[in-house]
């Protein structure tokens, strides 16, 4: 059996394009949009095509697409096309029509690029070196060497060079998502609570995990009726497919726009508590291998299939972790020059040997200063993933160097940890994660389309 990682890897990259990373969910087959400021004023004034030598594409090779200044060539998109038709046969996939796959996989190169373009704005960069440690990782998971690991990737039909800039592409992506969408998602104690509530109702101690595919068909905001009707008309001819037997995979690959549609719409394994409500009722009807009627939610139609349904074995023993924080905020009033000058010198002081909860009492800016910055017990999934993920580094005792959140500045020092054995604070921990996962999901969807929105595309494959 091929290893475990590169049959993953290889369902990644059937959804990640030439020079891009995850996309979301799109028209497939959408006209050119122009929304920003900064688009050329003709279309037909794109770039020169690269020379030969510097792209190795044929001269004649002609445009498909254009991203605002960048473009997709025809050999561009045929090379993503032929990689990703392999790569369904071999998952057993049936393909849809062939101009429907190539449309499909044209608009995925489009969102992939918008998205690493917003990366470089961003200034967000892996360097050679973090790469080469990614790869080793890679390498040492799937207990291969480097060496062994390059021929098990080239194997599968890819260059070893260009995998290294598809891992590099999902690295830089991961940090955007953490960055611009994970890092602002906050999940209330009520919203723990309601959630905690609805399983008790529905009678379920521990929550239920649906193996789910998914058909969506997009509706903007504020759509005009007309729209909603030709969005309305797309659902139901996938419908109409699966109704006459056409299975699921190879509706999801003709007709979804959502950024798994070229893996089948496989959502993988979610706890309920992940799937919006809307999905978690039609699941609980429907048997393995069914498909649910046409759902509407506000973010256009969808299909749902339940592949298989489980109930998890009871949540094991959580972490929970004692720190103080030192917080300063950062408010449009505020120079964050300034505040970044201030948790440097704080921190500072505290290498020097002053007292951590001293300096909490008279700079702190939250309420915990009146308890000289002590937080209490914080258990795994309950805060900010980046703030989380600084405390465990630390050892008892030990001061974090100052870093950044959506609230301003932190300095953290861990004071003691240990394992939680009360059921109620595992189920919080679950609930809490599934909520914040939830959230996150429908946070970068709608990120990632508004993101879209906004580029100047305009497609051309069908100009010839």
């Amino acid at each position: 059996m091929m290893y475990r990682f590169c049959a993953l890897l290889m369902l990644l990259l059937s959804c990640r394009l030439v020079l891009a990373e995850s996309p979301t969910a799109v028209p497939a087959a959408a006209s050119a949009t122009t929304t920003p400021t900064a688009a050329p004023a003709d279309t037909r004034d794109a770039p020169d095509i690269p020379t030969d030598e510097e792209t190795h594409h044929p001269v004649v090779d002609r445009i498909v697409a254009v991203v605002n200044t960048h473009i997709i060539t025809q050999s561009e998109l045929d090379e993503r096309t032929a990689m990703i038709t392999s790569q369904l046969r071999r998952q057993g996939v049936q393909l849809p029509d062939q101009a429907i796959l190539v449309h499909q996989i044209l608009e995925k190169m489009i969102m992939d690029e918008v998205q690493l373009q917003y990366a470089r704005e961003a200034g967000i960069k892996v360097d050679d070196t973090q790469l080469d440690q990614a790869m080793a990782r890679l390498a040492e998971q799937n207990k291969l060497t480097l060496s062994g690991f390059k021929e098990e990737v080239e194997k599968e039909g890819l260059t070893w060079t260009k995998f290294r800039e598809e891992i590099r592409n999902e690295i830089i992506l991961s940090q955007v998502r953490e960055r611009e969408v994970e890092n602002r998602i906050f999940v209330s104690d009520n919203e723990v609570n309601e959630e905690l509530a609805k399983e008790k109702n529905q009678g379920n101690s521990t929550p239920d995990e649906y193996d789910l595919a998914h058909i969506l068909i997009t509706v903007p905001e504020n759509a005009p009726p007309t729209l909603i009707k030709e969005r309305q008309k797309k659902i139901q001819e996938a419908m109409n497919q699966l109704n006459n037997g056409m299975p699921f995979a190879q509706a999801a690959a003709a007709y979804s726009e959502s950024p798994d549609a070229l893996t089948g719409g496989d959502l993988g394994w979610r706890p309920s508590t992940r799937l919006p409500t809307l999905f978690v009722e039609a699941a609980g009807k429907l048997k393995p291998g069914e498909h649910s009627e046409i759902l509407r939610s506000p973010n256009g139609f969808h299909i749902i299939q339940v592949i298989n349904r489980r109930t998890p074995n009871a949540i094991a023993n959580v972490n929970q972790y004692h720190v103080r924080q030192i917080l300063v905020r950062i408010t449009p009033e505020t120079n964050p020059k300034d505040a970044q000058a201030k948790i440097m010198g704080l921190s500072g002081r505290i290498q020097g040997g002053e007292d951590f909860a001293k300096l909490a009492t008279l700079n702190s800016e939250d309420e915990s200063r009146n308890r000289g910055g002590d937080l209490g017990w914080i258990s795994e999934g309950s805060t900010l993933p980046q703030f989380e993920k600084v405390i465990k580094t630390l050892k008892p005792g030990e001061v974090s160097q100052p870093f950044e959140t959506p609230m301003g500045w932190h300095l953290v020092q861990l004071i003691e940890v240990r394992q939680a054995s009360d059921s109620e604070d595992g189920k919080k921990m679950a609930a809490r994660q599934g909520l914040r996962a939830r959230k996150a999901d429908e946070a970068y969807e709608e990120w990632v389309r508004q993101l879209r929105d906004q580029a100047f595309v305009d497609i051309r494959l069908d100009d010839h």
